[in-house]
């Protein structure tokens, strides 16, 4: 399910993009410079071209506010990796403890939803625990967001989100974990030995694909049949969740 699963209440906003979110790289730590009220508000005005999918209050309520298979507008260029957390306080501010579990449950979920390590992030394109800042002028331009005191509260957000998440069962599959390497349609054609194992993995599901480790029009066709008879984003990119997937889902 792409709604969180804990205790938090869903009050859908009107500004998002639905079903536009692409992999999930990480979870982004914004700060309101305002009212957990007045900030819900001008997420539900058409004009603001802003939201994102959860806030927080000092208090530790919280709101689920966008679907995480839609894109909310929070980091701009960063929107369709990374789910946003808002949260209520001004420049300069720390978290409270309330707000700090909270984040730490979004982090927790996107670890058991997503497969997002619970690790810092710094740079577009890190995954894990990151901040608007992070992503300069691409991102909004928003350098001083959330603001040190509360990245200095990354290290204890990572901490309790690693409470919340269940020891690991044995795995009774293994499979190759994701080379890192995104498989898609390029130019000059992509070929190579992670092609071929994906291919050669899709074949033995009974997919009508040769493993020659080309990565052509043939099998980006495949990896959108397969994305979508999965529920994933149908883009015939073969990333990690559709990678593990692949050796992961029941066969159909």
């Amino acid at each position: 399910m792409s709604l969180i699963d804990t205790d938090w209440t869903f009050s859908p906003v009107l500004n998002r993009t639905p079903d536009a979110m692409g992999e999930v790289y990480g979870v982004v730590v914004h700060i309101m410079d305002g009212s957990f009220d007045g900030t819900k508000s001008w997420f539900n005005n058409s004009g603001a071209s802003a939201s994102s999918h959860f806030g927080t209050r000092k208090d530790g309520y919280a709101e689920q506010w966008v679907d995480t298979k839609d894109k909310a507008w929070a980091q701009m260029a960063g929107n369709a990796d990374y789910i946003s957390v808002e949260n209520e306080g001004v420049a300069g501010d720390s978290l409270t403890d309330g707000q700090i579990s909270r984040v730490a449950e979004v982090l927790a979920w996107t670890h058991r939803t997503y497969g997002v390590p619970l690790q810092l992030a710094n740079a577009p394109g890190e995954r894990g625990l990151g901040w608007h800042g992070m992503g300069g002028i691409q991102w909004g331009g928003h350098f001083d967001c959330p603001g040190d005191h509360i990245r200095a509260q990354f290290n204890e957000i990572i901490s309790r989100a690693s409470g919340n998440v269940s020891p690991a069962p044995q795995p009774v599959v293994t499979f190759p974990p994701f080379p890192g390497e995104y498989l898609k349609l390029q130019n000059p054609m992509l070929h190579d030995e992670n092609v071929h194992a994906w291919q050669q993995e899709m074949k033995d599901r009974g997919w009508s694909i040769v493993a020659d480790g080309w990565f052509g029009m043939a099998s980006q066709h495949v990896a959108t049949q397969f994305q979508a008879e999965k529920g994933l984003k149908a883009d015939g990119i073969v990333g990690p969740l559709t990678w593990n997937a692949t050796w992961t889902s029941p066969v159909t």
